[in-house]
């Protein structure tokens, strides 16, 4: 990602490593979340935090149009299309894993059409479901099976995250723009009704929910279980479904992400298109390389460097072919060449898992009315 001149420039040498720590940490905490889900409430909290440690500990522009407002929501994105590939990867049953599709490309819609109309009513339009809806699921994961909670089940539980946590949310950040820690110091009465509110959330959890729960599966389970190698090999042959969504979703994260960082030149057109070709290009290279590879650890991080490699190269190429030469931001570059083939990577290696997972069982549901008036169980466990 690249960090603006202005930025680094208007601070100094240790306000810099609180720049850069603060960076690293969001974009290597959410790398965690494939084998700690509940990682994600760290990156969540990171998210919620890091204005503040900026504040305290330098003299950053923290205002709507600074510098560091845009890698912010870049941010954000970033660790929601990771925590959206780990459900590949992770989840056991097959109906969250749809509904958790559709609340986050759903979510990316509203992000894009926010980025492009500069409306803010776009994300309450579209709020961010997605987020809670996975915590929910990891915390569930903890000692229950998830396949065993019905269709009917998760279609109830992100409904009810979508209009009685999200949509107020939503409007208070996005259009009351308020702030809670403001709020408080303005109304105290808002903070003691806040906290008379959670309390009595906990209280409803301990004494109503839980001793009408089911006994649990396991014992506590906070790591994923690790993947078999022979469901992470890389597989040869072109899979143009597997194609199409990935140039779909690398599309439109390379959109919103041009849009939101301030050293992009290009059209949301160009880098779109641009991004169709790379992905096309790197699963040109990822069927080559898988045709006398078996996919060890070490062969995967090689087939990585490789990738990046190749992927900043072609994002150089566009910029020159589409934008001015001279003008190629190095660390943006690069940033979106480190996006690309990550993403590419995590996909390429949990889709197996999930195919492995479910084959067969997808075509038994053919859309969200069948997952309500049926209440299936996804019965498919993991294997």
């Amino acid at each position: 990602m690249d960090v603006e001149p202005s930025l680094i420039a208007q601070v100094a040498a240790d306000e810099r490593a609180v720049i850069v720590a603060i960076v690293l940490a969001r974009l290597l905490v959410p790398l965690l979340i494939g084998r700690f889900p509940l990682m994600i409430v760290v990156a969540l909290v990171l998210d919620g935090i890091d204005n503040s440690l900026l504040g305290l500990f330098t003299d950053v522009d923290l205002g709507p149009d600074g510098p560091y407002q845009s890698f912010d929501k870049a941010l954000d994105i970033y660790y929601l299309a990771i925590a959206y590939l780990t459900m590949l990867r992770n989840w056991t049953s097959d109906p969250a894993i749809r509904i958790g599709q559709f609340l986050f490309y759903y979510r990316l819609v509203g992000v894009l059409l926010f980025e492009l109309l500069d409306s803010r009513a776009m994300l309450l339009l579209f709020p961010n479901t997605f987020e809670f809806y996975f915590i929910v699921y990891a915390l569930i994961a903890l000692r229950f099976e998830p396949s065993r909670c019905s269709a009917r089940f998760w279609l109830v539980t992100a409904a009810a995250l979508w209009v009685f946590v999200k949509l107020p949310q939503e409007y208070w950040i996005h259009v009351a723009q308020r702030d809670f820690t403001d709020t408080v110091a303005d109304y105290p009465w808002f903070g003691v009704l806040s906290a008379l509110f959670v309390l009595a959330l906990v209280a409803v959890v301990r004494f109503a929910v839980i001793p009408r729960l089911p006994p649990p599966d396991w014992g506590w389970r906070f790591a994923a279980a690790p993947l078999r190698p022979s469901l992470t090999r890389a597989r040869p042959g072109v899979r143009w479904g597997e194609l199409a969504e990935k140039a779909t979703l690398l599309a439109l994260l390379s959109v919103i992400f041009a849009s939101i960082l301030p050293t992009v030149e290009m059209s949301g057109l160009e880098v779109a298109f641009g991004a169709v070709v790379i992905v096309c290009a790197s699963t040109a290279i990822s069927t080559w390389y898988a045709r006398g590879e078996r996919m060890r650890i070490e062969s995967q991080a090689l087939e990585f460097a490789a990738l990046l490699v190749v992927n900043l190269g072609l994002v150089y190429i566009a910029s020159r072919l589409i934008s001015d030469p001279d003008d190629f931001p190095l660390g943006t570059g690069l940033f979106f060449a480190f996006l690309i083939t990550l993403l590419i990577t995590l996909y390429d290696a949990y889709k197996p898992v999930y195919d492995a997972r479910f084959t067969g069982s997808r075509s038994k549901v053919t859309s969200v009315r069948d997952l309500w008036l049926t209440g299936r169980r996804g019965s498919v466990r993991a294997r």
